[in-house]
């Protein structure tokens, strides 16, 4: 048997397309004790990598676009000195699994992940591999102990309970992963790429995802002077604050039904009525914007400064999809975005501008003050309010 610290320390290399699949990988086997696990998601990269590093197992995605797994496969089979390709196949597929083998693979895991699963078929390949390189240097002797190794895996089957404790863990960690993806795509977004994902016959981008939705409330809200405000402060300090500033406003959007789209600089943009529709959106952004002038006067109470924060809101229609193939966003568009930009650009510090749509689906539940008609640059004359508060009939 090999040591538990040899294996431990052995060599991985992780080989997947799709980030969020590299990052689940990475931290199961992390969490599980693995110290050397690298990875790529340019499989054409695979063999020029094992020559420099020599891994002692490859994690590899069968199904990814261009340069597919058992082409890297037959690639490795030019650097391996000694004709043992030490890799575990990926796939969602059944019929790829004979003929993964039948290219050299040396077991495969199944997609979706069970964790179990793949951390009892990392162990047990690591210890064929790193028996089968000592076999090489010690000769017959260690024949016996490949022998071994195989009449244990049954052992090391009955043994699943001891992995509990560990499971347990890897399934926090999962969660990690998740929320990572959350805050690159809202999850009914990110369910439906991995559905598409899963039901097409290879790994290949799938068709736009993108949807119209005709009633949703826009927010935009910025930092006033932040860049001044900045200047005095250090790259560590800067980004300390806007993360403290911006995680509070995560748990507004979360608290009041809002999704987050992205932050610029220092400003944050966040909509409420998609990509599932609700009847409140109007209501769940004001509700947000009075949260987050709320929230400002507490953090400068908290850390004795005096920013304030422009804040406007517009509803319509708008489209929303997602944009990138590796790194993915979802963005909206339409004339309904441009005016709640405007509203906020051209609003006052401190306060919150609505445009004439906002303020007829919000009603008297809240509280306004009539700013009157401004010039928006590339739009026209608009009519504005600023919301002022909530009245005592609105729910909180």
């Amino acid at each position: 048997m090999i040591d538990s610290l040899v294996i431990l320390s052995a060599k991985i290399l992780v080989v997947d397309d799709l980030e969020a699949n590299v990052m689940l990988l990475e931290q199961i086997l992390r969490r599980a004790g693995y110290a050397h696990v690298s990875s790529t998601m340019d499989a054409s990269a695979v063999s020029a990598l094992h020559r420099a590093h020599r891994y002692d197992l490859i994690l590899l995605d069968l199904q990814m676009p261009g340069f597919d797994g058992f082409q890297v496969m037959e690639s490795l089979k030019s650097v391996e000195v000694d004709n043992y390709l030490p890799v575990i196949a990926i796939t969602a597929q059944p019929t790829h699994k004979l003929r993964a083998l039948q290219a050299g693979a040396k077991d495969f895991i199944s997609k979706p992940f069970d964790l179990s699963e793949v951390l009892m078929r990392v162990h047990n390949m690591l210890e064929v591999r790193l028996l089968h390189r000592e076999s090489r240097e010690y000769g017959k002797a260690l024949e016996q102990k490949v022998r071994e190794v195989e009449a244990s895996r049954e052992l090391i089957r009955r043994q699943s309970d001891e992995l509990e404790g560990l499971y347990a863990k890897v399934v926090a960690e999962q969660k990690v992963s998740e929320r990572l993806l959350r805050n690159m795509l809202p999850q009914p977004i990110a369910e439906r790429l991995k559905a598409h994902l899963h039901d097409v016959a290879d790994s290949s981008f799938p068709q736009v995802i993108a949807d119209r939705f005709p009633e949703v409330s826009v927010l935009f809200a910025d930092i006033v002077n932040f860049t001044g405000f900045s200047a005095g402060l250090n790259p560590e300090q800067l980004v300390e604050m806007l993360s403290d500033i911006f995680t509070d406003f995560d748990s507004i959007a979360d608290s009041r039904g809002l999704e987050k789209i992205k932050t610029i600089g220092d400003a944050y943009m966040a909509a409420a009525g998609l990509p599932i529709p609700v009847d409140d959106h109007a209501a769940r952004a004001a509700h947000m914007a009075l949260d987050m002038i709320d929230t400002m006067t507490r953090l400068n109470a908290r850390r004795c400064c005096n920013l304030q924060l422009r804040i406007g809101i517009n509803s319509g229609e708008v489209v929303a999809g997602v944009i990138g193939k590796r790194k993915f966003i979802y963005d909206l568009w339409g004339v309904a975005v441009n005016l709640a930009s405007r509203m906020e650009s051209q609003g006052m510090a401190g306060r919150v501008q609505v445009t004439a749509a906002t303020r007829e689906r919000l009603g008297d539940p809240f509280v306004f003050e009539e700013r009157g008609t401004i010039a928006a640059k590339g739009i026209g004359e608009l009519h504005t309010w600023f919301l002022v508060g909530r009245s005592t009939t609105a729910a909180h």
